[in-house]
């Protein structure tokens, strides 16, 4: 008996030699069981940043939720860690229980754990879904933008709600690709399953972290669950149905499809998937021949698309807006080099873009300052050490792409909105390899879909400087701007920005 106690403290001692050597990051201590989820009101970018600050080390912050490790990330070093030396380890998605269910097990690509079926999703997504070679998706830009210029048109001289404008834009133009311009009518239904998604995605669940209490509001809990995915099968199964009659009458009507009278949006492209036997574990990494789509997946890559591709992007052009209205001088610097570029005589054209070198640093300066999703989640598939510290698997990694894009010790005058910092050749770039600056993410799991959402955020924002002057309703002063932001998703403006606009150009509004 003595001998068996002797062996199981020195058992101990040795274990607790070992934990020892690799500790769990630094983060402030927490209470038994319930550990930190007295903090959980703080698991915001502003509220990560300020935690970090006070508790962190070396870039890392740990708190425990119940079962739950999360290890917060907000310096470029930590961040390149994760998502470029250690990226197969952390390169899972943590997905709560509504989200599982909410995406048909993770039948998407934004919540798949990395492996062979995500791999896949990707591929379809980056050649297919997002691929610059799909016109109809650019397409869908350019003419919304028109679109939204012809509204403003409308409100010449009238305080306008720009937040609410631009919203309207990225809703119509990612529907409009996702299914077809002849789906509109249900564009309306749609925002509202979206809006419940989005709520119950983001609904405090008590099993999240502590699974054996799931009891409590359980029940209700499920049955809002199901309800919502009843709306989106009902919902997406019509459009998908109409799609396989399409598709069906394109097959027996060859020359019809040659002649163009079928419009591809991307709904069309993933039907070209699609297999009514097909199952999740048909994945494999071989050859595109091997993929096919069930419904499930499909509707959950729509859901990806609507979520990806419209607050994201509404939240950065209100973002871009608002600094340059908060920075006259900066505004009249844009506005002055499309006047040379461009000229008062016609509007914004693509081709103009990659002339607008100032305005596409303020659009840098923008996504610096408000990345469209400013904390990046991943989820460690296996135990691993971080900056010498211990992170067990299925940790919680919250990369602060906020707080990285404002740290003093990379980016001078951090907090200052200073569009000109662009200009030096060596500045940072958002491609995903200075990792001072990931507004879109970085290695295997960055936004598939960032070249079209950035085409969306520059066009927009051209035709809005370049056919319009905007000034403050009432007097205010730029001073007086509210800038502060609420989180989410996204983390777009606390208030939404209303503006006056008069029109700039001499010559008529297209289609007006």
């Amino acid at each position: 008996m003595i001998f068996l106690l002797s062996a199981l403290l020195v058992s101990f001692i040795f274990m607790f030699g070992l934990r020892r050597k690799n500790p769990y990051p630094p983060g402030p201590k927490g209470y038994p069981i319930i550990g930190n989820m007295t903090m959980m009101d703080q698991l915001t970018h502003r509220g990560l940043a300020q935690l970090s600050s006070r508790y962190g080390r070396a870039g890392l912050l740990h708190l425990t939720m119940g079962k739950l490790h999360i290890v917060a990330v907000s310096t470029p070093e930590m961040a390149r860690e994760v998502l470029l030396a250690q990226d197969s380890v952390y390169a899972n998605r943590p997905a709560n229980d509504a989200i599982v269910y909410l995406t048909y097990d993770r039948a998407d690509m934004a919540f798949a754990n990395y492996g062979p079926f995500w791999r896949q999703m990707r591929k379809i997504c980056v050649m297919k879904v997002f691929s610059r070679k799909r016109a109809e998706s650019w397409a869908s830009v350019r003419e919304e933008v028109d679109s939204t210029v012809a509204t403003v048109m409308k409100s010449v001289g009238q305080p306008l709600n720009v937040g609410e404008l631009v919203f309207a834009l990225t809703r119509n133009i990612t529907y409009r690709a996702a299914f077809g311009s002849f789906s509109r009518d249900g564009q309306d239904e749609f925002v509202l399953i979206l809006q419940e998604f989005s709520k119950l995605f983001g609904a405090f669940n008590i099993a999240d972290f502590f699974p054996w209490l799931g009891w409590i509001h359980g029940t209700e809990f499920r049955k809002r669950l199901a309800k919502a995915r009843a709306s989106l099968d009902g919902f997406i199964d019509h459009i998908i149905d109409e799609h396989l009659e399409t598709r069906e009458k394109r097959n027996s009507d060859r020359a019809e499809k040659n002649q163009g009278l079928y419009e591809d949006d991307m709904v069309d492209e993933l039907m070209a998937f699609y297999g009514e036997n097909a199952s999740k574990g048909d994945f494999n990494d071989s050859s595109n021949s091997s993929i096919q789509l069930t419904k499930d997946n499909i509707k959950a890559i729509i859901m990806d698309v609507m979520f990806g591709g419209t607050e994201t992007v509404a939240s950065a052009i209100e973002w871009a807006m608002a600094e340059l209205m908060n920075s006259p001088a900066e505004l009249k610097k844009v506005q002055q080099e499309l006047s040379d570029t461009v000229g008062l005589d016609r509007v914004v054209q693509e081709s103009d873009l990659d002339k607008l070198t100032y305005l596409r640093c303020a659009i840098k300066e923008t996504l610096r300052l408000h990345p469209p999703i400013p904390l990046l989640l991943h989820e460690t598939a296996a135990d691993s050490v971080l900056g010498g510290y211990h992170v067990p698997a299925r940790s919680r990694i919250m990369i602060n792409a906020w707080a990285i894009g404002r740290d003093p010790s990379s980016w001078e005058d951090a907090d200052v909105f200073k569009p000109s910092r662009f200009l030096d050749g060596g500045a940072p770039d958002f491609k995903g390899s200075n990792f001072e600056f990931i507004p879109f993410g970085s290695g295997r799991r960055s936004c598939p879909g960032m070249q079209l959402g950035l085409y969306g955020l520059e066009l927009s924002v051209a035709h809005l400087l370049h056919c319009f002057n905007w000034e403050l309703p009432d007097g205010m002063q730029p001073s007086e701007l509210d800038m502060n932001d609420s989180f989410g998703l996204t983390a777009p403006r606390a208030t939404r920005l209303v503006a006056v606009p008069s029109y700039r150009l001499s010559c008529p509004v297209p289609g007006k």
